[in-house]
């Protein structure tokens, strides 16, 4: 028991900041049903294989985007190359 008559929590981890996590506060997460689901991804857009992946080597070797967002990018341009390219080094409108 704490000192004001309580009952401590179960303490899975505690924090240098003092914070502590606890067993009940994990439970009422989980019994939320935030985590019954997995989390739902967009489809992924069908591009010709060989063409894309050229394609996205030239997004990912010129600009330096991670492959995964210049995946991204040429699936919104319907796998346009020049499309993705221009919008891509397009400054930001004001």
């Amino acid at each position: 028991m704490s000192t004001n008559g309580r009952p401590e929590a179960d303490v899975i981890a505690s924090f240098q900041d003092g914070h502590t996590f606890s067993k009940k506060r994990m439970e009422e997460a989980f019994a939320s049903g935030a985590f019954s689901e997995p989390p739902k991804r967009a489809p992924k857009l069908a591009l010709d294989t060989k063409q894309s992946a050229e394609s996205i080597d030239v997004i990912v070797n010129e600009l330096g985007l991670t492959r995964h967002l210049a995946e991204q990018a040429l699936a919104r341009h319907n796998g346009n190359l020049i499309a993705t390219l221009r919008n891509l080094v397009r400054p930001p409108s004001e």
